[in-house]
C-alpha cells in the first residue's frame, strides 16, 4: 500500500498546456477517482503517476520517495488499461501469470524448453499456479482459465485484466477508463466487481473515468479535472452538494444542474428574472448565475410560470422539461412518481426553496448565499 503525492505537476505538448500545476495527495488505501470531460488531462496524469509519461515539471512521490525518472516496473504499480492489453495467443491462466513469471523466474528459467531443466523452476511454477487460481476464484473466472481472450466477452476480459493486476500485489492500482468499452448494464455490474477487491485488499486505487456515475458510486473521494486543472476534490456528496465552481456544478449530476440568470442587488439581495429569492450575499453587485438541482425544483406552485416542452419517463422517475421565457434551455425537474405527469404543452408553475440555491459570480466561482434573516443576524453580531 502507498500514499501518493503529486506536487505542481505540469505537462505541455509544444505550446499546449495539458496539465496546469496539479496538486493532489492520495491517502494510503483510499479509492479516488479522477473524473472530468474528455481531453481534460486525467489519463495523462495517470500515465505520469505510472511512469509511462514524464511531466514537464513537478514531482511524484510514492510513500515519501520521489519516483521521477524511475522506470514504470520499479514503481510497483499495476495498471488496467481501457483496451485490457491481454495477450491474444495466451490463455487466461497464462495472461494472469505473466507478471509473476517475469518477477519470480530468471531469464534462463523463462526459456521455453531449457528453462524447465533449471533447478527451482517447478517449485516456483507451483507457487505461481496457486496464486493465479486464488485470484481467479476471487473474480469468479476459474472456469475460464483455459480459454483465450478471443473466446471471452468484454466483461470477462475486464476481469482477466483486473486479475492480472491483482496477482502482482502492487502498492497501488491504476485504472484508465476500464469500463468504457462495456455496455450500460455490464458497466453497472463491473462497478461492484472493481470496488469489492478494493475493500478486500485495502490497497490504493486511482480510477480515471469520464463517467460521473462510476466516480460517484465507487469512490471515497473524487477529483474533478477540467481543462488541465484540478478544480475540486472531495467526497461525492460534498462535490455534488457544494460545488465550488460552476463548471463542477454543471459536470457533476445527471441531468445537469439548472442554471438561471440572476443578479446581486446593491443591498446584497439575490434575484432571478427580477423576483427576490429571500437570499442575500456579501458578493459584489452585478450579474450572477443561480443553480438548482432538478430534484429540488417544485412543480405546481411557485413564482415562475412556463410550459412543458418535453417529458422523460424512466419508469421509477421522470424528468419534466419546462420552457420559461428568458431562459435559453428548459428548466428540468425530477419527479419521483411518474404516474401523474403533466401533458406536453400544458402550463405549469414551479419554484424552489432558498436552501436549494447554489449561486456563482460572473467568473463562475461559488458565492455564499444565506437567508436574509440570518444575514441580518450576522451583521448585528459583527457590530457588537
Amino acid at each position: 500500500m502507498a500514499r501518493i503525492e503529486l506536487s505542481a505537476i505540469r505537462k505541455s505538448f509544444e505550446s499546449t498546456d495539458v496539465l496546469k500545476g496539479v496538486e493532489l495527495s492520495i491517502e494510503d488505501g483510499e479509492f479516488i477517482s479522477l473524473v472530468g470531460p474528455s481531453g481534460c488531462g486525467k489519463s495523462t496524469l495517470l500515465r505520469i503517476i505510472a511512469g509511462l509519461e514524464s511531466q514537464t515539471s513537478g514531482e511524484v512521490r510514492i510513500d515519501g520517495a520521489q519516483v521521477d525518472g524511475i522506470r514504470p516496473s520499479a514503481r510497483n504499480l499495476a495498471m488496467v488499461f481501457q483496451s485490457y492489453a491481454l495477450y491474444p495467443h495466451l490463455s487466461v491462466f497464462e495472461n494472469i501469470a505473466v507478471p509473476l513469471r517475469m518477477k519470480r523466474l530468471s531469464a534462463f528459467q523463462r526459456l521455453p524448453l531449457l528453462g524447465r531443466l533449471i533447478p527451482g523452476r517447478r517449485h516456483t511454477e507451483r507457487g505461481i499456479s496457486a496464486d493465479v487460481e486464488k485470484v481467479a476464484a476471487q473474480l469468479e473466472i476459474s472456469p475460464l482459465l483455459h480459454r483465450k481472450p478471443g473466446q471471452l466477452s468484454g466483461g470477462q476480459r475486464q476481469r482477466v485484466a483486473v486479475g492480472r493486476a491483482i496477482v502482482r500485489q502492487p502498492v497501488a492500482f491504476l485504472f484508465d477508463e476500464p469500463l468504457s468499452n462495456l455496455d450500460a448494464k455490464l458497466r453497472v455490474h463491473m462497478r461492484a466487481e472493481i470496488a469489492q477487491p478494493h475493500r478486500r485488499l485495502k490497497t490504493t486505487f486511482i480510477y480515471v473515468t469520464h463517467d460521473q456515475a462510476e466516480a460517484m458510486t465507487m469512490s471515497g473521494r473524487i477529483a474533478v479535472m477540467i481543462a488541465g486543472e484540478l478544480v475540486q476534490v472531495g467526497t461525492p456528496t460534498d462535490v455534488y452538494e457544494n460545488p465550488r465552481d460552476i463548471r463542477v456544478a454543471e459536470f457533476v449530476g445527471s441531468p445537469k444542474i439548472n442554471v438561471l440568470p440572476g443578479a446581486i442587488r446593491t443591498d446584497g439581495g439575490l434575484e432571478v428574472f427580477g423576483r427576490s429569492l429571500a437570499l442575500s450575499t456579501a458578493g459584489a453587485a452585478g450579474v450572477c448565475r443561480i443553480c438548482v438541482r432538478p430534484e429540488r425544483i417544485e412543480l405546481g406552485t411557485g413564482p415562475f410560470a412556463g410550459h412543458v416542452v418535453h417529458l422523460e419517463n424512466m419508469g421509477s422517475e421522470a424528468f419534466v422539461h419546462i420552457g420559461i421565457d428568458g431562459m435559453d434551455a428548459p428548466l428540468v425537474a425530477r419527479i419521483n412518481d411518474p404516474r401523474h405527469l403533466p401533458e406536453i404543452g400544458s402550463s405549469i408553475a414551479c419554484g424552489f426553496a432558498p436552501d436549494a440555491v447554489r449561486a456563482f459570480d460572473s467568473g463562475g466561482k461559488r458565492i455564499d448565499a444565506v437567508g436574509q434573516a440570518r444575514l441580518e443576524r450576522v451583521r448585528e453580531i459583527a457590530l457588537v
